[in-house]
């Protein structure tokens, strides 16, 4: 879908891989930003959409990427397992670097993407 200045809440949620229902609890929840027209419809500015689609990440190719909180992060080593709550009652765990978890200043109650490639997880923040 070629960018827009604004969509609505069904072009939005398209545009996402989501369903109407999925972005209409994103907005009660306070995950998505959205402003309503006249007749009190949801508007998403083309912005919030590449935003959510991860356009401002550090370059990944990858398109699954799944907003949520971290849950847990446990160190061991050269290795952490970090544990992202996507939508309830949906958690994605990735293992990824001690160094990364890090970098990324990553801990219980941060925002987190899950980033899905193929089959690996990834996490950005």
């Amino acid at each position: 879908m070629p960018r827009k200045s604004s969509y609505t809440a069904s072009e939005a949620a398209r545009a996402l891989g989501i369903s109407l229902d999925t972005l209409r609890r994103w907005d009660r929840e306070g995950r998505i930003r959205v402003r309503r027209d006249a007749a009190n419809r949801r508007i998403v500015s083309g912005r919030e959409i590449e935003r959510l689609r991860g356009r401002d990440s550090h370059g990944l190719s990858a398109r699954n990427r799944f907003p949520g909180t971290v849950q847990a992060v446990k160190v061991e080593g050269l290795l952490a397992q970090v544990r992202i709550a996507v939508t309830e009652p949906v958690e994605i765990t990735a293992i990824v670097t001690a160094d990364a978890v890090a970098e990324l200043g990553l801990e219980r109650g941060s925002p987190a993407n899950a980033v899905v490639k193929a089959t690996s997880v990834m996490v950005e923040r």
